[in-house]
């Protein structure tokens, strides 16, 4: 068949199928694959995870050891020839040569070193099921229900120990004692299969910007489009909330759509907007890295971008950042310890272009763009 007259053959037979051209032409990558690609099973093959697999992944059993890749091919061979289920293996390496900081101190002074005795290094082969667009997909969690109690010939002891094969599996000691424990105290977990602690996870070779960003709605991004300094376009990971201008939430579902077709927002809510705007200008006319960012519930201002809030610290706290410590102190309000009060008092807020700053400049995370818009999927549903 000509290159020109595939689209169209797909078309019809997706008509005859029932399935919506609509739909499958803003299909994500990985539904597209998966409508057209018969799912193969090949024993000699192990069908490594991609990003292209959907977002959301069942982890159905992990293997580490020598023989660690055969298992977990056999079961992938199983899922996908006997369950029908699109499986797929990732590996994961761990280097512990460092060790691990143990109690106490060694006999240098320093913290204690504690030493793996299987070795350095270890390496984990998972076997995950896909390709799932939400965590709350149905799909997801039917298939899940499934794994819990199929009963998979590769991952039955007994017939290894016939075969003369090793058991792989992660912490399968520990399964099998479980397991032991329930049946005897008559629970109904005994009836889960070795795949029962199985759980949907995200796919770890996707961005990680895809699942974290994603609160950012389509009115949210809508108001910060056409933002000269916008929060957005800010290159580092943190910056330094020094300014909050709250207004009315926009949270009325046809208030919302209202807004999306264009119509003004509410009143408080754009001199919100207004103030944090005219700061935002004031402090880069002063020289200072500043942005603006808004959304349904409020503006706010900050100043500075930041790879990190600062150099952890051998006892668990972070010294911060002198960069990030002199735009706090520079925006902070003054207060004044008073005796019998428990609470500092506030002696003087500081403000710029009459609009005044926040008492205690936050470091923040900044929010990114959804790069999993993309996709055109909801990722979680249930928000």
């Amino acid at each position: 068949m000509k290159r020109d007259c595939l689209l169209p053959a797909i078309l019809i037979a997706c008509c005859l199928a029932g399935v919506p051209v609509g739909s499958l032409l803003a299909a994500p990558p990985w539904q597209k694959v998966a409508l057209f690609k018969r799912l193969e099973a090949d024993p000699e093959k192990t069908y490594p995870l991609t990003d292209q697999q959907g977002p959301w992944m069942i982890m159905a059993a992990t293997f580490s050891g020598d023989e660690a890749e055969l298992q977990a091919r056999e079961l992938i061979y199983e899922l996908r020839s006997r369950y029908k289920l699109a499986a797929y293996t990732h590996q994961v390496d761990f280097d512990y040569a460092a060790g691990t900081q143990g109690r106490g101190l060694d006999q240098y002074g320093g913290p204690a070193r504690l030493k793996y005795a299987r070795g350095n290094h270890l390496r984990e082969i998972g076997v995950l099921v896909g390709d799932y667009p939400s965590v709350d997909s149905p799909e997801a969690q039917r298939v899940l229900e499934r794994l819990k109690y199929a009963q998979p010939d590769c991952l039955n002891l007994e017939k290894r120990a016939k075969a003369g094969k090793r058991e792989n599996r992660s912490l399968a000691a520990l399964r099998l004692a479980q397991q032991v424990v329930q049946e005897y105290a008559g629970s109904k977990n005994k009836l889960k299969g070795p795949m029962g602690h199985a759980f949907i996870t995200t796919n770890p070779l996707m961005p990680e910007e895809y699942f974290s960003s994603r609160g950012l709605d389509k009115l949210v991004l809508e108001m910060n489009e056409q933002v000269q300094y916008s929060l957005l376009d800010c290159p580092g990971p943190y910056t330094c909330r020094v300014a909050t201008f709250t207004g009315n939430a926009v949270i009325d579902p046809k208030l919302v759509e209202a807004v999306e077709r264009g119509k003004q927002m509410p009143s408080r809510l754009e001199q919100a907007a207004l103030k944090a705007h005219q700061l935002t200008v004031a402090l880069r006319s002063k020289g200072y890295e500043a942005y603006e960012f808004h959304d349904r519930y409020a503006s706010i201002v900050t100043v500075g971008s930041f790879a990190s809030l600062g150099t952890p610290l051998g006892n668990g706290t972070i010294k911060t950042d002198p960069r990030l410590q002199a735009v706090i102190e520079t925006f902070a309000a003054d207060v004044r310890a008073v005796p019998g009060e428990a609470a500092p008092r506030v002696e003087n807020i500081k403000d710029l272009a009459h609009i005044p700053f926040d008492i205690q400049p936050m470091p923040i995370e900044v929010p990114r763009r959804p790069i999993g818009a993309d996709y055109d999927v909801p990722i979680f549903s249930m928000r």
